[in-house]
C-alpha cells in the first residue's frame, strides 16, 4: 500500500530537471573537451566521446559505443514511429465527428487565421529586434573561411510547391516516411470527410480508428512519462558536450539575440494573445505549457512533441477532442512561427556580415519570403536552418561571402534551432485554445484548475 501511495513527481518537473541537468553536465563536458584538446589530450577526449557521445552510424563511429547517442536515438525513433498513425487516425476521427460542414469550415478558417496572425506579429518582433542589434554594430563579423564547414544548401524551392506535394500520388509511399506529413494530413482529411458523409456505413472503420487511437495514446504515454526525462537528459548533454566553444564565439551576438527574443516572445506573445482574444488567465496557459516547451526544446521536433502537446491540451487546458485533433496536426504541418523569427535574425546577420545594408523594406520582403518558406518547409535535416538559403536566394543575396556567412550560421545554429521549437509547439496550443474558446467548447473549469 505504501508503494501505491508514493507521491508521483509531475512529468513537467522531471522534464525541467532533465533539461537543467543536461545543460549543466553538457557544459562540464564542453569545458573538459576544450581543456583536453588545448593540452594534447585528443586521445583521452576521443575515448570519452566514443564511449558516450559518438554517432555510431557514422564512419567515425564504427568502433564506438555512444551510450548517450543510442538512448537519444531510440527515444526519438520511438516517437517518430507514432507520428504518421497518430496524424492519420486523430485527424480522420476529428473530421468524422464534426457533423456540420459549416462548423468544419469555420474551425479551419479560425485555425489558419490564428496561425497567420501569430506569424505576422512574431516576424514583426524579430525584425525590430534584429534591426536594432544590427544598428548597434553587433552583427559586424569578420568572416574567415578556415574552419567553416561546407554550406548545407538545397536546390531552389518554390513555396507554392507545397500545394502540389500535399496530394500524394501513392498513399502507401506517403505513409512510409515522416517526410510527407502534409500528404498524410491530406489523406486523413479525405478519409475523415468521407467517413462523415457515409455515416453508419463507415461505422466499422471508425471503430477500428478509435481502437487504434487508444493503442497509440497508451504507447505514447508510456514513452513520454517513463523514458522521456532520461532521453532528454542524454540528448541535451550530448548536444552541448560535442559542440565546442570555438563555434559559439564568432557569432555570440546572433545566438544570444535570437535565443533571447525567441524565448521571451514565447512567454509573452501567446499568453497575451489568449488573454486578448478569450479573456482567460494567461498565467495558467503558460504554466501548463511549460513542459511542452521544455520537451520541444530538448527533442527539437514539432512532430515528436505532438503527442505531449495533444495530451496537455485535452487533459489540462480543457480543449475538445474534435477541435484539438484538427488544429494540432495542422499546426505541426504549417505553423513554423519560430522558424520565421529565426530567419529574420539569421538572414540579417549573414547579410550584414557580407557588407549588405539591410533596410526595414528588405526585412518586410524577408518576412514574406520566410512565412511562405516556413509554411512549406520541405522535409530535410535541420529544416529551419537549411531554409535560410531559400530566403537568401529570394533576396538575391547569394554571393560567395553570403554563402560563407550561411556556412557559419549552419555551424553554430543548433542552440537557436532548439530555442525556436517551443515557439512553434506552444503556438499550436495557443491557437487551439483560442479556437476552442470561440466555439464554446473549452472546459474553463479544467483550464483554470
Amino acid at each position: 500500500m505504501g508503494k501505491n501511495n508514493k507521491k508521483q513527481i509531475p512529468i513537467a518537473q522531471k522534464m525541467i530537471a532533465a533539461l537543467v541537468g543536461g545543460i549543466i553536465v553538457g557544459l562540464i563536458f564542453m569545458m573538459v573537451r576544450q581543456n583536453l584538446l588545448s593540452n594534447g589530450g585528443e586521445a583521452t577526449w576521443k575515448t570519452i566521446n566514443d564511449l558516450l557521445f559518438q554517432d555510431i552510424t557514422s564512419a567515425d563511429g564504427v568502433k564506438a559505443i555512444g551510450i548517450f547517442y543510442i538512448i537519444g536515438q531510440l527515444f526519438m525513433k520511438g516517437l517518430q514511429a507514432a507520428i504518421v498513425p497518430l496524424v492519420l487516425v486523430s485527424l480522420s476521427l476529428a473530421l468524422c465527428s464534426i457533423s456540420n460542414s459549416t462548423k468544419l469550415g469555420r474551425i479551419a478558417g479560425k485555425t489558419l487565421l490564428g496561425f497567420f496572425a501569430f506569424y505576422v506579429v512574431g516576424a514583426a518582433i524579430a525584425c525590430a529586434v534584429a534591426f536594432v542589434v544590427k544598428s548597434m554594430g553587433l552583427f559586424n563579423v569578420t568572416l574567415v573561411a578556415d574552419g567553416l564547414g561546407e554550406a548545407n544548401t538545397i536546390d531552389a524551392f518554390n513555396p507554392l510547391a507545397v500545394i502540389v506535394n500535399a496530394v500524394p500520388n501513392n498513399i502507401t509511399s506517403a505513409f512510409s516516411t515522416n517526410n510527407s506529413i502534409l500528404a498524410v494530413v491530406f489523406t486523413a482529411v479525405v478519409i475523415g470527410i468521407c467517413m462523415n458523409a457515409l455515416g453508419e456505413k463507415a461505422a466499422a472503420l471508425k471503430k477500428v480508428f478509435e481502437s487504434a487511437n487508444e493503442i497509440i495514446q497508451m504507447y505514447l504515454n508510456f514513452l513520454i512519462n517513463k523514458i522521456g526525462p532520461v532521453a532528454i537528459f542524454c540528448l541535451v548533454t550530448r548536444t552541448f558536450a560535442i559542440y565546442g566553444a570555438e563555434y559559439l564565439k564568432p557569432a555570440a551576438a546572433y545566438i544570444i539575440a535570437a535565443m533571447a527574443t525567441l524565448l521571451i516572445t514565447c512567454c509573452i506573445l501567446y499568453p497575451l494573445g489568449i488573454f486578448v482574444t478569450t479573456g482567460l488567465n494567461p498565467a495558467k496557459f503558460l504554466k501548463k505549457m511549460a513542459k511542452v516547451g521544455v520537451f520541444g526544446f530538448s527533442v527539437n521536433s514539432s512532430a515528436a512533441t505532438l503527442p505531449l502537446n495533444t495530451k496537455t491540451c485535452l487533459d489540462e487546458l480543457g480543449c475538445s477532442q474534435e477541435i484539438t485533433s484538427f488544429v494540432l496536426p495542422t499546426g505541426m504541418t504549417i505553423n513554423m512561427n519560430g522558424t520565421t523569427m529565426m530567419h529574420m535574425f539569421a538572414v540579417t546577420f549573414i547579410a550584414t556580415a557580407a557588407g549588405i545594408n539591410v533596410t526595414p523594406a528588405n526585412m518586410i520582403v524577408m518576412a514574406l519570403l520566410s512565412i511562405c518558406a516556413a509554411a512549406g518547409t520541405p522535409a530535410i535535416p535541420i529544416a529551419g536552418t537549411t531554409m535560410i538559403f531559400t530566403v537568401l536566394s529570394g533576396m538575391g543575396w547569394t554571393t560567395d561571402i553570403c554563402l560563407l556567412g550561411y556556412a557559419l550560421v549552419v555551424a553554430i545554429n543548433r542552440p537557436v534551432e532548439m530555442s525556436l521549437l517551443p515557439l512553434n509547439v506552444i503556438g499550436d496550443a495557443a491557437v487551439n485554445v483560442i479556437v476552442n474558446a470561440s466555439e464554446g467548447q473549452l472546459d474553463k473549469n479544467i483550464y483554470n484548475s
